[in-house]
C-alpha cells in the first residue's frame, strides 16, 4: 500500500523597513522531480519580517492542504526563518502577541505529525524570496502580486542539495499552480487597504507631499559585552589586548541574542574583528541563524599608549595629551593612536559601504562606543564634541535608519532594556 504523498513547502517573507511594506512567498515542490506544483504569494501591508515569514508559511501549508484535500500528505517545510522553525518545532516559546495567534493559524491547517521543520541558508530559499519580493514590489505599485507577470522558474528541476528527493509522484506544475491559486482566491479574505500608494492618488499637501522613498535602511548599533577592562573603564580600543569577553559580558551577549530573537526584526549581522565584538555577534547569530560578516571600519579608536589605562592614569602621565586630546577632535591620543577625526572617516567610510550593501534592511552592528557615538552623531549633525556628552553601557541598543534621500533619524540610544 502506497505511503502518503511527499511534497516540500519553502516559504518566505520580508519587510522594507521592519516594520514597513511586507510581503510573503510560497512555494510546493515535488521533491522527486523538482517540479513547481503551486506558488502563492501576497503583499500585505505594514508589517515585520517575522509577521510576513508566518504568513508564507500558512499560505504555503493552506497550498498544500488545497492542492490534496483528500490524501494523506507528508510536509517539509523549509525556510530560512530560524525563528519560525524553531518556534513551531517547538523548541523555542512563542512569546510575542503578534506572532501567537499566527503560530495557533499554521500548527491547524495539517496535522502535527504530518509537517516537519528544516532550516536552510536563504541562499536555498530563493525560490521564495523572489516571490516575497514580487509581492512586495507590486504593493509599491498599489497592486496585488500577479502570478502570470512572476519571474519565478516553476519547471526547472532542482539539485539534491536544493531540494532532497524523497518518495512521490512527480506532479503537473502548471495544473497544480491554476488549481491553489483558484483555491487559495477562494479561501481568502479580501485584502485590507493597506499604505502603499494608488498611481491615480491625488497628491497630497505639506508634509504628505514628501516624495515615497522607500524602506530605509536601518543600522540596529549593539555595543559588545563587559570585558575585564570595562568596570574598570580602561582604555580599550584596537591597539592593546583585544580581550574576550567576561562572565558578565557572555551573559549579556545572550540576552541581547534572546532579544533579538524575541524581535524578530534583524536580517544581516556585522561586527567589529575584535573579539568581544566578534563573541558577542555570534552569540546573536547562532540564536537567530544567521552569519557574521567582519567589516574593518567598525573596529574601536586605536587608543595609543593609553591602552589598557584609566582615565586618572592617562591624566597622571600624559595630562597635555590628554588636554590636547578632550579639546581637539584632530588630536591623536599619546604614541601613534586615532584622532576622533580620524576614526570618523573611517566609520563614515564603513557606514556608506553598508548602506549600500544592506540596502532596506535591518543590520545589526555589532561594534564599540566610539563608532557607535560617531555614527550617532554624524546622524544628529552633531558637533565632534558630542561624543563626551553619550552614555553608552555594555551591551546597549542603539538604532539609526539612513534614507534614500540622504537624510537619518536617529531612533534609540543606550537601550538596556533587555538586560534588566
Amino acid at each position: 500500500m502506497p505511503g502518503p504523498r511527499r511534497v516540500v513547502v519553502e516559504a518566505d517573507g520580508g519587510s522594507r523597513g521592519n516594520p514597513g511594506p511586507a510581503g510573503y512567498g510560497a512555494v510546493v515542490i515535488d521533491p522527486d522531480t523538482g517540479g513547481v506544483l503551486a506558488e502563492a504569494a501576497e503583499f500585505i501591508g505594514v508589517a515585520t519580517n517575522n509577521v510576513a515569514e508566518y504568513k508564507g508559511l500558512i499560505a504555503g501549508l493552506t497550498a498544500v492542504r488545497n492542492l490534496f484535500p483528500d490524501s494523506a500528505v507528508q510536509v517539509r517545510v523549509r525556510m530560512d526563518s530560524k525563528l519560525v522553525v524553531e518556534q513551531m518545532s517547538g523548541r523555542w516559546q512563542v512569546k510575542h502577541p503578534a506572532m501567537k495567534p499566527l503560530a495557533q493559524e499554521a500548527a491547524g491547517i495539517l496535522p502535527a505529525a504530518s509537517v516537519t521543520y528544516e532550516w536552510i541558508p536563504r541562499a536555498q530559499n530563493k525560490h521564495a524570496d523572489r516571490l516575497a519580493n514580487e509581492a512586495m514590489d507590486a504593493g509599491g505599485r498599489g497592486e496585488q502580486w500577479d502570478p502570470g507577470a512572476s519571474r519565478a522558474d516553476r519547471g526547472t528541476p532542482r539539485t539534491p542539495a536544493e531540494s532532497p528527493p524523497v518518495d512521490g509522484p512527480p506532479g503537473d506544475a502548471v495544473a497544480g499552480a491554476a488549481k491553489v491559486r483558484a483555491a487559495l482566491a477562494d479561501a481568502r479574505p479580501a485584502a485590507a487597504p493597506t499604505s502603499a500608494p494608488q498611481a491615480d492618488a491625488t497628491p497630497q499637501v505639506g508634509w504628505g507631499s514628501a516624495p515615497d522613498l522607500g524602506a530605509p535602511t536601518a543600522f540596529v548599533l549593539l555595543r559588545h559585552g563587559e570585558t575585564a577592562l570595562t568596570p574598570e573603564k580602561r582604555f580599550s580600543g584596537s591597539g592593546g589586548s583585544d580581550p574576550q569577553l567576561s562572565a558578565t559580558g557572555r551573559h549579556q551577549a545572550a540576552r541581547a541574542a534572546e532579544a533579538f530573537a524575541e524581535r524578530g526584526t534583524v536580517q544581516d549581522i556585522v561586527s567589529s574583528p575584535l573579539r568581544r565584538c566578534r563573541e558577542t555577534a555570534e552569540a546573536v547569530a547562532s540564536r537567530l541563524g544567521l552569519e557574521v560578516r567582519i567589516d574593518e571600519g567598525l573596529r574601536e579608536t586605536d587608543f595609543g599608549a593609553w591602552e589598557g589605562l584609566t582615565f586618572a592614569e592617562v591624566r597622571e602621565r600624559y595630562a597635555a595629551d590628554l588636554t590636547t586630546w578632550l579639546t581637539s577632535p584632530d588630536a591623536a591620543p599619546t604614541g601613534g593612536g586615532e584622532s576622533f577625526a580620524e576614526v570618523a572617516e573611517r566609520v563614515s567610510a564603513a557606514r556608506d559601504r553598508l548602506i549600500a550593501r544592506h540596502a532596506g534592511r535591518t543590520a545589526l552592528l555589532v561594534t564599540h562606543v566610539t563608532p557607535i557615538k560617531t555614527l550617532v552623531r554624524l546622524a544628529l549633525g552633531a558637533p565632534p564634541e558630542s561624543l563626551f556628552r553619550m552614555e553608552l553601557s555594555p551591551a546597549s541598543v542603539s538604532t539609526v535608519a539612513y534614507y534614500a534621500d540622504g537624510n537619518a533619524s536617529l531612533r534609540v540610544l543606550n537601550d538596556t532594556s533587555h538586560l534588566r
